[in-house]
């Protein structure tokens, strides 16, 4: 059977979805006066966790030994990695360092390399010391040439840690932030040249009562991490993410569970999307933390050249749930069309696929679903999360639908508010998910809420049926002139 043949036969009697575990959509919309609509859903959030410090903490004392999180050696070669105990163990020494070198929540540790297994374990350090990460995009160190957005982020956090995997790798950028802060400590994993620590010494660090202490005090109005915007209209802006907008996003997915047991075995989740970005560094990261899963970091990317080792890493790894961005699936479509072992694996344990950072293509979602029913004769369903650094998830497709562009319903516990603009329902949003404000810039925050306390996206959404809103909420486009690719990039067409 080609995939032609596949996908007629889904268009001619589609077989059902595979069961969703999430409550069915349930929306309370209230039409204000002035044409605006406040959204929210009918369904309470859950209880999340006290913070990401004390959920690593309780997760490793409910299964000390299960595998937590793993990464190949160099040249594809097996996987190594940690259990929850170990990782708990690494971010107290790691904690305790950070506590030993006189940083406090005023601090901040940047990161200037892309997912790794020690920069997971430096990210759960901070979250236990009470000291902010600062993850940036490795494009800022490695490609620019005058390191204007590195500088940029630099003055903006202004880190007393800098940590790089590979010390050689990042040299030119160590240079260039040594000049700005010369009392400034650099931690690396390989390739430490004078004045650098390895992330070793970090590691032998005997945890003292004061990481307990620091744990303890840990809540939701900590702050957790500084996220940096994309920075394609001008410089990035630093987002601080708190304890209690990653536990808001946890609690509100929570809250859409019907499958409230924890499975026999732990899920295995294979993740690429870099963790300078929320859905990969707060949403997916954390959810898999909650979940008591064990994350296989993927160190392909859905370009040329590179994503044939995500192929490859899917022949072992066989994800509960997938999501990247809309061209991955494209590639993937291809080459499992091409490749019925690789269907197998891909759909052996999978629950749904879930896409984000831009819209889905109705040819994609035909492609991927011909391939679910040929391998498990069933649909796949198929969720999406919209949100943006500032405000973490906001509302996601929980049911089975057969359209994309959806960006569904809010979360449990977020409130939407849509006011009209220029022809269009502009999208605001207020709730535990979402940042107090711009680090250190007023001005923008300022401008950034209106007077009821809503942040302002600048995006549009409307309903797909007013009559019935629990249809869900289709993306609109910009309130302004920028437009996405299916790669998830912002394109400013004014520049």
């Amino acid at each position: 059977m080609t995939p032609a043949d596949d996908q007629a036969a889904v268009s001619a009697a589609p077989p059902p979805f595979k069961p969703l575990a999430q409550k069915p959509p349930s929306v309370k919309v209230e039409a204000r006066p002035d044409g605006s609509y406040i959204v929210s859903s009918n369904h309470p959030p859950a209880e999340g966790p006290k913070s990401i410090a004390q959920l690593l903490a309780d997760r490793a004392a409910a299964h000390p030994e299960r595998p937590y999180l793993l990464q190949r050696e160099p040249g594809h070669g097996p996987w190594r990695g940690v259990t929850y105990g170990e990782a708990k163990q690494a971010a107290d020494s790691i904690a305790q360092w950070l506590i030993d070198q006189g940083l406090t929540a005023r601090d901040s540790v940047m990161v200037l390399s892309g997912n790794g297994l020690d920069h997971a374990l430096i990210m759960l350090g901070c979250y236990t010391a009470g000291v902010p990460i600062a993850p940036i995009s490795p494009a800022y160190s490695l490609i620019s040439t005058d390191h204007a957005k590195l500088k940029h982020c630099f003055a903006t956090v202004k880190p007393k840690v800098v940590y790089a995997q590979d010390g050689a790798m990042f040299a030119r950028a160590f240079e260039t932030l040594k000049a700005l802060d010369p009392s400034l400590r650099f931690v690396v994993s390989q390739g430490g040249g004078e004045g650098t620590h390895d992330i070793s010494e970090l590691l032998a660090v005997t945890p003292t009562p004061a990481v307990e202490a620091s744990r303890a005090r840990l809540g939701h109005a900590d702050i957790a991490k500084y996220l940096f915007t994309s920075g394609s209209t001008g410089m990035p802006k630093g987002v601080p993410q708190t304890h209690g907008m990653m536990a808001g996003v946890i609690a509100g997915q929570q809250g859409l569970r019907t499958d409230l047991e924890e499975p026999a075995e732990p899920t295995q989740s294979l993740e690429w999307m870099p963790w300078s970005h929320i859905s990969a560094g707060n949403i997916s990261f954390n959810g898999v933390l909650w979940g008591g899963g064990t994350l296989y970091l993927d160190e392909g990317k859905p370009i040329p050249g590179q994503f044939e080792t995500t192929i490859k890493n899917l022949y072992e790894v066989s994800p509960a749930v997938f999501g990247s961005a809309p061209i991955a699936f494209g590639m993937l479509a291809e080459a499992m069309e091409k490749d019925p072992t690789l269907r197998k694996s891909f759909f052996k344990n999978l629950k749904y696929m879930g896409y984000g950072g831009a819209t889905l293509s109705n040819d994609i979602y035909e492609r991927m679903q011909a391939l679910a029913i040929a391998e498990t004769g069933h649909r796949m369903p198929l969720t999406t999360m919209y949100g943006a650094t500032e405000t973490q998830g906001i509302t996601v497709v929980h049911w089975a639908t057969e359209r994309v562009g959806l960006v569904g319903l809010p979360l449990p516990g977020v409130t939407l508010k849509l006011v009209p603009n220029g022809g269009k329902l502009e999208v605001r949003v207020k709730g535990p998910t979402v940042t107090t404000g711009y680090h250190n810039d007023p001005a923008k925050t300022a401008e950034a809420f209106d007077e009821e306390g809503f942040y302002k996206l600048g995006d549009a959404a409307r309903f797909l049926d007013p009559e019935d809103p629990n249809q869900g909420l289709v993306f609109d486009g910009r309130v302004t002139e920028d437009f996405k690719l299916d790669s998830g990039t912002w394109v400013s067409v004014g520049t």
